[in-house]
């Protein structure tokens, strides 16, 4: 498929440099023709200019939308982290301040028990 493709083009090609050369060579009107190939293909040029422009600036403005929509969805995420960061500390504070409330009764209690404890003794020391 590819030979067949590559003797297609020589083809063209060749029809093509044949016509050019054909018509620089003709001996009728020669200038007008060569002024006339010369503005078709300044044309072409013009219009190769004209796409690539258009195309670099489909290109540039696509590469900033993309850009953009990463930049979006990075800072969601990054937002979404923070909030569970948030989260998670928040909810560790909590708990600490749980664990600290329970330990502080837990001490209390402890506490109350070694005074009364010490108290029975006392009086039951006091009463021998």
């Amino acid at each position: 498929m590819k030979d067949q493709t590559k003797v297609i083009a020589a083809l063209i090609i060749g029809a093509a440099a044949g016509a050019a050369l054909g018509l620089l060579l003709a001996p009728e009107k020669g200038e007008t023709i060569r002024d006339s190939i010369s503005d078709y293909i300044n044309d072409l040029i013009d219009s190769a200019k004209d796409k690539a422009q258009t195309a670099t600036g489909d290109i540039k403005e696509y590469g900033n939308n993309v850009y953009d929509q990463a930049k979006e969805k990075f800072n969601d995420v990054a937002g979404n982290v923070s909030d569970y960061k948030n989260s998670i500390t928040n909810k560790v504070k909590s708990e600490a301040d749980n664990f600290k409330d329970d330990a502080y009764q837990n001490y209390n209690g402890a506490k109350s028990k070694v005074k009364s404890t010490a108290d029975d003794a006392n009086n039951n020391i006091q009463n021998l």
